[in-house]
């Protein structure tokens, strides 16, 4: 057996969440290393990553997901309710799940192999309070027992950001947030997505720099509030969002 298949401490992953402020203890790291084992293991038959090797993935999925506590100065509270939308293998939801046992989850992914591997992760954690939903984020967003039902909403590398507004802001109760983790160099595209926070509801908020050892590349967590409902009008119809930005 190699090393990389033999079970290893999720070392650099606890050394960087401790410089989040956050004390991972090692049932949750035992079920971290669980996570990427299992994932290592689909993705040899579906494709739910490009980050593969153990290292990378405690700092470039699980830590980066993790970054986003930043956007929550006094503390995550303790009855977030967060929708993932193009959840994929999982991040960043639930690594922060893993990490806030009290939040509850749900991710959405359209893709049905991605959506098999998020329900069969979920079992074997043996997390409670997250549900997999698998659909277009449009379609779903109309849904009664979804539509602004959620504090927080996630989209990691999902969309340039008018497109993504549209996919995620449909969820969130006024006084909610989206949280987008992206690089500095992103932020010149924020102004163009001004039309799209007008007539969503949304409003630009705190941007906060990432200075965590391993997560190095000037990357950012971005804060848009939720200010207003959502008109009916939004999100259009499936696939028009990424035709059509606002």
């Amino acid at each position: 057996m190699s090393d990389d298949n033999k079970q290893q401490p999720m070392d650099l992953l606890a050394k960087g969440a401790s410089e989040l402020g956050l004390r991972l203890s090692p049932a949750q790291l035992e079920q971290f290393d669980l996570y990427y084992r299992e994932m290592a293991d689909w993705n040899q038959r579906v494709n739910l990553t490009s980050i593969t090797e153990r290292d990378a993935v405690q700092i470039k999925h699980f830590l980066d997901s993790l970054t986003i506590c930043l956007a929550y100065p006094q503390g995550m509270p303790p009855t977030l309710r967060i929708v993932d939308i193009g959840a994929g293998a999982g991040f960043p939801g639930l690594p922060l799940k893993l990490a806030f046992p009290h939040i509850r989850l749900l991710m959405v992914e359209s893709v049905g192999k991605k959506a098999r591997f998020l329900e069969h992760i979920v079992e074997q954690l043996g997390v409670t309070d997250v549900e997999v939903m698998t659909g277009r984020a449009e379609d779903l967003a109309r849904h009664p027992i979804l539509r602004e039902r959620f504090d927080l909403a996630l989209g990691r590398g999902v969309a340039k950001m008018p497109v993504l507004l549209e996919y995620t802001l449909p969820y969130c109760v006024v006084g909610g947030r989206l949280v987008v983790l992206n690089h500095q160099s992103a932020q010149r595209d924020f102004p163009a997505a001004a039309r799209a926070l007008k007539a969503l509801g949304g409003r630009m908020g705190e941007i906060y720099k990432v200075g965590i050892s391993g997560l190095t590349d000037d990357r950012i967590v971005a804060v848009i509030h939720k200010v207003a409902p959502t008109p009916s009008a939004y999100p259009r119809q499936a696939g028009v969002p990424a035709k059509r930005p606002l």
